[in-house]
């Protein structure tokens, strides 16, 4: 018997960072949008916790238990008082270190996955609070669909999303650290009063429409700057999607993976084309959103 979950990539259409906190963590204002891009994990019964991958850049993806989902199955078993005793496969399609939550979704995939295995029953609430444990981005992978991050992205609002938006994402030719994005960001935010970070109206409004156009409009990513002057060759992926007619760019989350929002899905099919000969960027993909969560398959 083995049980497999789907999870979806994800892109942050807002994503507003206040100060650092004592704890070393920022205060975020995470409005999180899930993509038709999708990882799928694995849980069969074995002799003891086991990791393995396949798929595109799975060489760069941990084996061990610093892995989000050996670290899933880990967190479950210890709360339910049984052995870790399973074997999960990835099977990657989330761009590895892209700023788009392939980690994270691996983790609540897994925890999915060993919840229905093992015949725990664990409520959302359970679920969601293991989740928030792993890491920032983990409860949005479970939840999908669209919703406001708050805290370190951890505490979810879900949002209405009124139609389909179709994204374009170029990845890029290394990976980026979120951990060296932020400490970039508190380099280059030295000396400045950084306000509380609070969700756009008009990002929140532009979703429940279904409206591109204004989405594009209202679109932000604190974290932007910080990523280009890690990298600056994103900045030439991000003019080669605007001239082939993106409604707008910015890089995804802690990126380096950068998105463009287009029109409709033949437009996205056209800028996808053009990246994908423009000579800035490693691969392309296009893929549709709101997408669901963590579901068994």
């Amino acid at each position: 018997m083995s049980v497999t979950v789907r999870v979806p990539a994800k892109v942050n259409v807002q994503l507003a960072v206040g100060a650092a906190r004592p704890d070393g963590y920022h205060d975020l204002a995470n409005v999180f949008l899930a993509v038709g891009l999708y990882d799928e994990v694995t849980a069969t019964p074995a002799e003891e916790l086991r990791i393995t991958c396949e798929g595109p850049d799975a060489g760069q993806v941990p084996l061990d238990r610093t892995n989000l989902a050996a670290r899933a199955a880990l967190a479950l078993a210890e709360r339910y008082g049984r052995e870790p005793a399973v074997h999960l496969h990835i099977a990657k399609d989330i761009p590895v270190a892209g700023g788009m939550a392939g980690g994270s979704a691996d983790g609540a995939a897994a925890l999915v996955a060993c919840d229905a295995l093992w015949g725990i029953g664990a409520s959302r609430e359970e679920l969601l609070e293991i989740c928030a444990e792993l890491g920032s981005d983990v409860p949005f992978s479970l939840v999908g669909g669209a919703a406001l991050g708050t805290g370190r992205g951890e505490r979810l609002t879900p949002l209405e999303v009124g139609g389909a938006f179709h994204w374009v994402f170029a990845m890029a030719g290394r990976g980026l650290s979120t951990p060296a994005v932020f400490r970039e960001f508190d380099r280059l935010a030295e000396g400045r009063d950084i306000p509380e970070p609070t969700a756009s109206d008009d990002v929140l409004r532009a979703l429940a429409k279904g409206d591109p156009d204004a989405l594009a409009a209202a679109v932000t990513n604190d974290l932007q700057p910080a990523a280009l002057s890690l990298f600056p060759e994103l900045a030439e992926t991000l003019a080669a999607g605007r001239a082939a007619g993106a409604l707008t760019a910015l890089v995804s989350g802690s990126g380096p993976t950068t998105a463009f929002l287009a029109r409709d899905e033949s437009s996205a099919a056209e800028v996808a084309e053009t990246l994908r000969t423009s000579g800035t960027c490693r691969t392309v993909r296009t893929a549709p959103a709101p997408a669901a969560g963590a579901t068994v398959v």
